[in-house]
C-alpha cells in the first residue's frame, strides 16, 4: 500500500511532529508522542488510498511544499512547509502543550487506466473530478475523527487530542491541503467537517 518514499516521509514527519510536540522534554514523553502521531497519520493515509481504490484511482502521500511566496513571486525551491511550520508553530503555541501545526502532508491522485471503460464507457473521460478528491480528502479527516472518540473512550485522551489536532490543522483550505480539496469538492461537507471539528476542539481545550 505504500512505498518507499512514502514510508520515508511518514517515519520522517512522526519524528518532526513529535519533538515539536514534546520537545523532548523526556525520551518516554517523545516516544508516546512518536508512536501516537505515526498512528494518527498512518491510518489518516490509509483512509485515503483505500478510499481511492474503491474510485478506481490511487493517492500518493507526499511532503506539503509550497512553490509560490504571493502571486507574483516564487521560491527559487519549493518550501518544504510541512516540515518547517510544525516547529516554527511551536514558538507562537507553546502555552498550548500538544497543540502544534500538523498539516504536514498532502497528496496527489491518479486515475488508474482503465477507470474510464469501468465507470463511464470506453470513450469517456477518466479524471478524477474536485467532488472524488473531496471524499478522498474527507475520509483521512472521518477516521482521525473516529479514532479521537475511540481513544477518548478508552481513557487515551492525549491520542484523541492529538487525532483532533491533526484533523484540525488539514481542514484549513489552503494550497494543497485536505481543506482545500474538500472544499471545493463539497462546501456543505467542508462546513459540516469544520463545524464538527471546531465543537470538539472548544471542548478539548475546555478541558484540558
Amino acid at each position: 500500500m505504500f512505498n518507499k518514499k512514502e514510508i520515508l516521509i511518514i517515519l520522517v514527519i512522526s519524528i518532526i511532529l513529535a519533538f515539536s510536540i514534546s520537545l523532548i522534554e523526556t525520551f518516554n514523553l517523545f516516544l508516546y508522542s512518536f508512536l501516537a502521531v505515526l498512528v494518527v497519520i498512518l491510518v489518516n493515509v490509509s483512509a485515503k488510498k483505500i478510499t481511492s481504490y474503491y474510485l478506481d484511482a490511487h493517492a500518493e502521500i507526499r511532503l506539503w511544499e509550497i512553490e509560490r511566496a504571493s502571486f507574483s513571486k516564487s521560491f527559487k525551491r519549493p518550501f518544504p512547509a510541512g516540515a518547517f511550520f510544525p516547529l516554527i508553530s511551536k514558538i507562537f503555541f507553546f502555552p498550548l502543550g500538544s497543540f502544534v501545526w500538523m498539516a504536514s502532508l498532502v497528496f496527489d491522485v491518479k486515475p488508474k487506466i482503465y477507470r474510464a471503460a469501468k465507470r463511464h464507457g470506453l470513450y469517456s473521460f477518466s479524471e478524477m473530478n474536485e467532488s472524488h478528491i473531496g471524499v478522498i480528502a474527507a475520509s483521512g479527516i472521518i477516521v482521525n475523527l473516529v479514532f479521537a472518540v475511540i481513544g477518548y473512550l478508552v481513557g487515551f485522551s492525549d491520542f484523541a487530542r492529538i487525532n483532533l489536532y491533526y484533523a484540525f490543522f488539514n481542514m484549513f483550505p489552503l494550497s494543497d491541503l485536505d481543506g482545500n480539496k474538500i472544499f471545493f469538492g463539497s462546501l456543505l461537507g467542508w462546513a459540516v467537517l469544520a463545524t464538527i471539528i471546531l465543537i470538539a476542539l472548544a471542548g478539548i481545550l475546555l478541558i484540558h
